[in-house]
């Protein structure tokens, strides 16, 4: 996984949010000692929003402590421990605090406040440019994946087969992946590389996957020295026009779409690659994993639950 260098200013935003939230939750008026007390019940609601929010894919793997009374009257405090349950001794424990009933609360280490109605973390997709893009599976799919990758991303590369046969086998026409660009800055050759799939989409948009696939195969091999006669060569395997793939990449097109994928990485508060945004359940790193099957099949769900 590639990151790219820390946001301050969110965990700033974040920070004060968090501290609005403890005296919202702190204002509440509560019977004395409510705090300190739970249910089965309410452990398995809290379970169910830590699960959602942490992606988590067996709730058994949410240990939560016994509760305590919080710094203020209404809120309890609680240790949440999440058990690898591949390694059961890796543990990771978190802070938690909530209200009485247990509805709403809020982990400390990620500054993030969880309530019952809206356990996912969520990103708008309606703020983000998703027309006029590289598109894979039904548009009517009822999950609709947003890839953020990078073409130098090992990572990616990795990543791509497996995408692959989540929206053409394991998921078909239920799945539709919607790729947009986020070349790191760590990467000297990848902003020219997203330029010219992004050019090869314009004269043919099947092209765009041919020229990404073959991107990741010569990774290795590709330097900013020889990146243009490798986009030469999948020009020509690809069956495009070489004088109006030259006169793409010379223009200002594919380079603002690129630029435009870019900002909305930047405003989605993104850092890695590759990053798969799930009906807006952002899902970090590669889609072969448990949780990546736990959150589209819940997504899948939640779909057939409101027709």
């Amino acid at each position: 996984m590639h990151l790219k260098k820390p946001d301050l200013f969110p965990r700033l935003a974040a920070a004060a949010i968090f501290a609005l939230a403890i005296s919202t939750i702190a204002a509440r008026p509560a019977c004395a000692g409510a705090a300190a007390t739970s249910s089965s019940s309410q452990d398995a609601t809290v379970k169910a929003m830590l699960q959602k929010r942490l992606l988590v894919p067996d709730a058994k793997n949410i240990v939560l402590g016994p509760p305590a009374p919080g710094p203020f009257a209404g809120m309890s405090s609680r240790t949440v421990t999440l058990v690898n349950p591949d390694v059961p001794a890796q543990k990771v424990e978190l802070q938690m605090f909530s209200d009485a009933d247990g509805k709403t609360v809020i982990l400390a280490q990620h500054f993030a406040i969880v309530d019952s109605a809206h356990p996912w973390e969520q990103i708008d997709l309606k703020q983000m440019h998703l027309e006029d893009h590289a598109t894979l599976g039904p548009a009517d799919a009822p999950v609709t994946i947003v890839e953020f990758g990078d073409l130098q991303c090992p990572y990616c590369a990795r990543a791509f087969s497996e995408i692959e046969t989540v929206v053409n086998t394991t998921y078909k026409d239920r799945v539709r992946l919607i790729w947009k660009n986020f070349p790191l800055n760590v990467h000297p050759w990848a902003e020219q590389a997203a330029v010219a799939a992004e050019c090869a989409r314009e004269q043919k948009p099947a092209a765009f996957w041919d020229v990404v696939r073959s991107f990741y195969k010569d990774q290795s091999e590709i330097t900013p020295q020889n990146l243009r006669d490798h986009i030469d060569a999948y020009t020509k395997a690809t069956g495009l026009d070489q004088t109006a793939m030259n006169a793409c990449i010379l223009g200002k097109t594919a380079e603002d779409r690129v630029q435009q994928d870019l900002k909305d990485a930047q405003n989605a508060h993104l850092s890695s690659t590759p990053t798969f945004i799930v009906n807006g359940v952002p899902v970090i790193g590669l889609p072969s994993s448990s949780v990546f099957d736990f959150v589209i099949k819940a997504q899948l769900q939640s779909a057939h639950a409101a027709r």
